[in-house]
């Protein structure tokens, strides 16, 4: 039995050696993957929308002094450049995809530069393209481009949960910062980082720091690696490591072809926001301060309206069939209105369907006092007793926030933001909590997509201020999508 093995069966755990070739290319078989999976979406939608939409697909494209050719081959030319585009702004670069926004946002920017190749080329050439396919056509194969990398996404998730199309990881660096890596990834679901071990300064850790078994000093990083087969070495960071002895251990890591990655301190930062840039040999890192301001806000406030307009339409008979219902089930108002904080510290009136019996208010203190959550800013009651019976099946399905698409037309709320509190509930933040009022509050947020009723105010708060400290519009589509599948099977998490 090798060191290793004996220092891991010592502590409880015995790692299984894994397949360090089949670890370390499979995100290049992915990305193959979505190189012919955007090719079919490009290619289908295109033919599709030019035999369907298209008058003049059968007849051919001309321009002044240039010959005729069949359109068909023009959508062939689009299509090869539409894969150029994917290709040059790295949507499928091995690092980024199947984590983040980042994905989704260069599949947008590839799609729009293909838009101003094709409008330029076509003024240049006086060429007589559709209008329709550039305007809808276009649009169309972009969103399908993203709707079909995020079902990839889903079934690498699913992979991922089976064991399979991961990362196996070892972490060096001082115990504390060991630590928090490994707090930060098994936190968040979807890494792709399977923790084998870790290696640290004295070969041992702290009781209490982690349960991952630390499996040597230093010096024995790379015998490590090489006998539990790990494909990714996380440097944690470390006062005690001397930047020659780091160059080394990077050389060594390039010849085993093992992933190197340094992890600064710096957590909750979305890769948007983070620029490298090398300085003197040194690879600085840049981190751009969050901005929702200016043209970005005009974007999502007429974003608001559109879309709160369209849902106001679309579940009227919906929300007619909830009024009803609050009617008959119990007395009191079908409409509950309570002050909230919004942004800025600003109050406001939001309005909801009424979910509980009438003067539920007045029972918060004594409930709230029962459980001992009168000192934490999340005033949830476990087993509220003053739910009524339709309250808790509109609730279950967050059918009662309805009413709030008129607070998000009226401008006191955004589709997407941190959800609105109580002033009482304000008056308990902390300075890092006042945060959540820099933008306006939404009917849906990242920590409703991620836990809703589970999650306690410190796991709250922290999604909350990486959507605010990271916003951006691809990031509230995708709270979005979550929303709907949340509303639709929104499992044991909804109260």
């Amino acid at each position: 039995m090798s060191e290793v093995a004996r220092m891991s069966a010592a502590r409880g755990w015995a790692p299984a050696a894994v397949s360090r070739r089949t670890t370390v290319s499979w995100p290049r078989r992915y990305a193959s993957r979505l190189f012919f999976s955007d090719a079919l979406v490009i290619a289908g939608t295109l033919f599709g929308f030019g035999l369907v939409a298209l008058p003049e697909f059968t007849r051919g494209l001309s321009w002044s002094g240039g010959p005729r050719i069949p359109y068909w081959v023009a959508l062939v030319l689009v299509g090869l450049i539409w894969l150029v585009m994917l290709e040059l702004v790295d949507t499928r670069d091995e690092h980024h995809v199947s984590q983040g926004v980042l994905e989704y946002q260069r599949i947008v920017r590839a799609s729009l530069a293909l838009f101003a190749v094709v409008v330029a080329t076509s003024f240049f050439l006086r060429i007589e393209f559709s209008r329709s396919l550039l305007l809808v056509g276009v649009p169309i194969t972009m969103v399908l481009l993203v709707v079909s990398r995020w079902v990839w996404r889903q079934w690498l998730r699913a992979q991922q949960r089976e064991g399979r199309y991961v990362h196996h990881v070892v972490v060096l660096g001082e115990e504390a910062k060991v630590a928090h890596i490994v707090r930060t990834i098994r936190r968040t679901p979807g890494t792709g980082y399977v923790i084998m071990g870790a290696v640290t300064k004295h070969g041992k850790t702290r009781d209490g720091q982690h349960d991952i078994p630390v499996l040597g000093k230093y010096g024995d990083a790379e015998k490590v690696l090489d006998e539990l087969g790990a494909d990714t070495l996380i440097f944690a960071g470390s006062d005690d490591y001397e930047p020659e002895a780091l160059q080394r251990l990077g050389r060594a890591m390039a010849d085993r072809d093992v992933n190197w990655v340094v992890a600064p301190a710096l957590t909750d930062v979305a890769g948007p926001r983070i620029h490298s840039q090398p300085v003197a040999g040194l690879p600085l890192i840049h981190v751009s301060y969050p901005e929702l301001e200016g043209a970005r806000r005009v974007i999502k406030r007429t974003f608001d309206i559109v879309a709160s307009t369209l849902l106001i339409v679309f579940f009227s008979p919906v929300m007619l069939g909830v009024a009803i219902a609050v009617r008959a089930d119990s007395h009191g108002p079908i409409i509950y209105r309570q002050e909230r904080v919004g942004r800025r510290g600003r109050t406001f009136g939001m309005i909801k369907f009424r979910s509980m019996i009438a003067n539920a208010d007045d029972q918060l203190s004594s409930l709230l006092d029962m459980q001992g959550t009168t000192s934490r800013p999340l005033f949830k009651v476990v087993d509220d007793p003053r739910i009524t019976k339709v309250g808790r099946v509109i609730r279950r399905h967050s059918l009662d926030e309805l009413p709030q698409l008129f607070n998000v037309f009226w401008g006191q709320m955004s589709l997407v933001g941190p959800r609105p509190q109580r002033a009482a509930e304000v008056e308990l933040y902390d300075d890092v909590a006042q945060r959540r009022l820099f933008v306006k509050p939404g009917m849906s947020g990242l920590w409703q997509v991620s836990g809703r009723s589970s999650l306690g105010w410190d796991d709250a708060l922290r999604l909350d201020l990486y959507y605010i400290e990271n916003w951006s519009f691809t990031q509230d589509i995708l709270i979005l999508f979550r929303t709907v599948k949340a509303v639709v099977a929104p499992g044991k998490s909804a109260h």
